[in-house]
């Protein structure tokens, strides 16, 4: 169950989708002079590095971000965030989504991280020294319905499982039904793999429902290897904030063009 490493996928095109996205979300809410709470589920190690043996091995972030990094602006927060953590790691390092949240997050903003593995809860806190969070060795859906409605109430949830559990497709929209419950005016961003074999697509079809008023963005891609069975990564977001809908299109147009 605790199996799961990302270091083998950092920076491929589902972290592209993904992590654009998420920084857009983030740059719009840090424009008001309001404070807000961050929160992630299942929040890794945060920082990763593309010449490690992981990912080489896979060679999923040079079928990514190496070849799509020069479709995004240098003024675009995805750029800017990740410009930041190569300045202070070096130019082969990704950010995880915590440390593309800590770079986008001023000092009045709270970061709540869940992360159950033990080695990457350790590499997670010793990512984020300089950073306010408070890092939770903990269950992360719990974490999530536990810790809501955060304080700040305004804020952004992201929820990012590995799906190794694969009761997680069936008990997932429940979840966010409850959440968004809990705390309506909270942004609440899950991802889900696209597969071949469709595990996904109940599990959206019952967030559409539920949520007809939220954004739901895919793109497709080619699998990363012989056999592989993700061919595409999708983010379904409640309470989309100005402007994500923009950016969603841009992406598709992006890898459509890929």
């Amino acid at each position: 169950m605790l199996s799961y490493q990302h270091a083998y996928h950092a920076g491929n095109l589902a972290d592209v989708q993904k992590h654009a996205l998420l920084a857009t979300a983030l740059d719009y809410l840090t424009r008001k002079d309001k404070p807000l709470s961050y929160l992630e589920t299942h929040a890794g190690r945060g920082l990763y590095r593309l010449d490690s043996a992981e990912a080489l091995k896979t060679g999923e972030a040079a079928q990514g971000i190496a070849r799509v990094a020069d479709r995004f602006a240098p003024e675009h927060p995805y750029t800017r965030a990740r410009a930041a953590v190569t300045a202070e790691h070096g130019p082969a390092a990704y950010p995880g989504s915590p440390l593309f949240a800590a770079a986008l997050l001023r000092p009045m903003d709270s970061m709540t991280l869940a992360e159950l593995h033990p080695a990457e809860a350790s590499a997670l806190r010793e990512a984020l020294p300089r950073h306010r969070a408070q890092v939770l060795r903990e269950d992360g859906l719990a974490m999530a319905l536990s810790r809501t409605p955060p304080e700040p109430k305004r804020g952004l949830m992201l929820i990012d499982p590995s799906y190794e559990v694969k009761t997680d497709y069936d008990r997932l929209p429940g979840i966010v039904q409850k959440l968004h419950a809990k705390w309506n005016v909270g942004i609440v961003m899950l991802w889900y793999p696209v597969l071949t074999n469709g595990a996904q697509t109940a599990m959206v079809t019952a967030l559409r429902d539920a949520f007809p008023d939220a954004l739901s963005h895919e793109v497709r891609f080619p699998p990363a290897r012989p056999g592989h069975g993700m061919i595409g990564s999708g983010l379904f977001v409640v309470n989309p904030p100005y402007g994500l809908a923009d950016e969603a299109r841009r992406l598709t147009d992006l890898f459509e063009r890929r």
